[in-house]
């Protein structure tokens, strides 16, 4: 929840300005608040930069004052919807059965969806991790089909790491989605879990990108606070690029 409309037109035009001539296929989307969207897809028209919604509702419309549907999503052009992210999960109490439902209707409407899971401090100092993730992506995903799953994105946040100076290493990311894709491929066969993409999403900075975008099972990053500054976003896509 940053950026005044102008701010957010400066920052997307930095970061399409910023890719120009890099090469590399990666995927590169920003998603801002909702009533900033208009002004980011204005920007990005005619760019390589996709753009996204943070959160829909759970259902396609209806009396639910205050939120934003999928629908209305997909009708200022974007590609993308992350839901479950852990400040939704944590202050808002959003759940594994919200995040289902969100998806079932992202999915209806033709958005890719950013599903988020990950563990607090206390659940991995419990030695929860493995069965708090499990939980979290068998419960958003199961019952829809596995091509559709193919083309959803996942992110492992680890709560834990996300604002509080701890950081995971490269090697504890990996593990965890080395699970993750071993959780798919349980639910979905081989070819889903070996073709959908898992983001990393536990305080990406420049200076630990490449670490973690050269682990085998990690796809990309979701970002956070390095988003808000176009040279530190810019960096984390030339990463991204160098270690295909």
């Amino acid at each position: 929840m940053h950026k005044s409309v102008s701010e957010a037109r400066a920052l997307a035009r930095e970061i399409a300005n910023g890719l120009r001539g890099v090469s590399g296929d990666v995927d590169v989307a920003l998603c801002p608040p909702f009533p900033l969207i208009p002004a980011v897809a204005e920007t990005l028209k005619e760019t390589s930069v996709a753009w996204g919604g943070q959160n829909c509702a759970t259902r396609i419309e209806g009396p639910l004052t205050g939120e934003v549907s999928a629908a209305m999503l997909i009708d200022l052009g974007c590609r993308f919807v992350i839901l479950g992210h852990s400040e939704r999960r944590q202050s808002f109490g959003e759940t594994d059965e919200a995040v289902h439902a969100k998806l079932g209707v992202a999915m209806g409407v033709g958005l890719t969806a950013i599903v988020c899971v990950g563990e607090t401090l206390e659940e991995r100092e419990r030695g929860r991790t493995e069965e708090v993730v499990d939980r979290q992506v068998r419960r958003a995903l199961e019952g829809f089909p596995g091509p559709q799953i193919a083309r959803t994105v996942l992110a492992y946040e680890p709560v834990w790491a996300i604002g509080t100076g701890r950081n995971a290493t490269p090697a504890q990311a990996e593990a965890i989605h080395r699970r993750i894709r071993v959780c798919l491929q349980s639910l979905f066969g081989e070819e889903t879990a070996t073709t959908t993409r898992i983001l990393y999403g536990g305080s990406v900075k420049p200076d630990n990108a490449k670490d973690l975008f050269a682990q085998a099972n990690i796809d990309g990053g979701l970002i956070g606070g390095a988003s808000l500054f176009s040279k530190d976003f810019l960096e984390i896509v030339r990463a991204a690029c160098f270690t295909e």
